[in-house]
């Protein structure tokens, strides 16, 4: 006995207008996620180009009337705003090269080397991980500052400090940021999958630990490396609690600190503050649509590795 498939016209009709249906859900809820990511930086836009007197009269959908005054005032008023923006760049590059360095070299120790207690350090990275940074705040702020013990540890006639003593400086920030767990385990997930043949063939022609992993491992690193250092340098850039806690002179202030001088006791200028956040969006801005897909391509062969 024969059994014969009979296809209906009408059953394929309804797949057709069921697909349809669901692309056009589909692409509604991604219009609607779209809207509402753009629209923060779409008003603003357009409050930072409106007047302070007309800030909070209508219409709020596009700047009318029109001014860049708030713009001039920031950067006729405020004289310390390019120390500001001097002071970000130049943290949050610094902090994003050590990162990127340290990270790898700990990602590739982790991965390729053997070393009492690795497993242990390794797990121990992951569970800090998971803790709140707010939970580390003050422990970081003992030692970049007056130490753990005031006075530090006497040996004798020596003294040892317990605190880096650099409160209200550059490096104060810097420090703390200089090795990060979610790099390190980036980075020790890709080396996992790092073929183990190209190290091998450098080694037997004379190249050691050190030179294979500079010649060889980085150079071809290149597409992990440029994704931890834009994810560094966004944190760096952005970061606001940690250097409010270690920066206490006006002239150190990084850039987003700085934007809070805007703000009055009992009021406070939207339009200019929001005219001084777009100076702290737009370089990323042009970070992320710069370099967006090295980053994407970084994500997704991540996630496909095993390790």
């Amino acid at each position: 006995m024969t059994s014969l498939s009979v296809f209906s016209p009408r059953s394929g009709e309804s797949m057709v207008i069921l697909d349809q249906v669901r692309k056009g859900i589909f692409y509604a809820l991604l219009i609607f996620w779209a809207i509402l990511s753009i629209a923060p930086l779409y008003f603003t836009l357009v409050f930072s180009l409106k007047p302070v007197a007309n800030a909070y009269t209508p219409p709020i959908w596009w700047p009318f009337p029109f001014t860049l005054e708030n713009y001039q005032t920031i950067l006729q008023t405020f004289e310390l705003f390019p120390r500001w923006v001097m002071n970000s760049v130049v943290i949050s590059i610094t902090v994003t090269i050590f990162r990127v360095l340290f990270c790898a070299m700990a990602g590739y120790a982790f991965a390729r080397i053997e070393f009492p207690l690795k497993n242990f350090l390794f797990n121990l990275l992951l569970v800090s991980m998971m803790m709140p940074g707010v939970v580390t705040l003050i422990p970081s702020f003992l030692i970049i500052g007056p130490g753990l013990i005031r006075g530090g540890i006497s040996l004798g006639n020596l003294t040892l400090p317990t605190g880096f003593n650099l409160l209200d400086s550059m490096w104060g920030v810097i420090v703390p940021g200089m090795a990060d767990a979610f790099g390190v385990f980036m980075m020790t997930q890709f080396y996992k999958s790092f073929p183990k043949e190209l190290e091998e063939a450098a080694m037997m022609d004379g190249s050691g630990r050190w030179g294979t992993f500079f010649r060889i491992v980085l150079p071809i690193s290149q597409t992990q490396l440029l994704t931890l250092g834009l994810l560094t340098f966004q944190g760096a850039w952005n970061s606001f609690m940690w250097p409010l806690l270690v920066l206490r002179t006006p002239e150190n202030f990084t850039l987003p600190i700085g934007l809070q001088w805007f703000r009055g006791e009992y009021y406070t200028l939207y339009s200019v503050v929001l005219a001084g956040s777009l100076f702290n969006t737009l370089p990323m801005l042009i970070i992320f649509f710069a370099f967006q897909k090295y980053f994407i391509r970084s994500i997704a062969s991540t996630g496909s590795k095993e390790g």
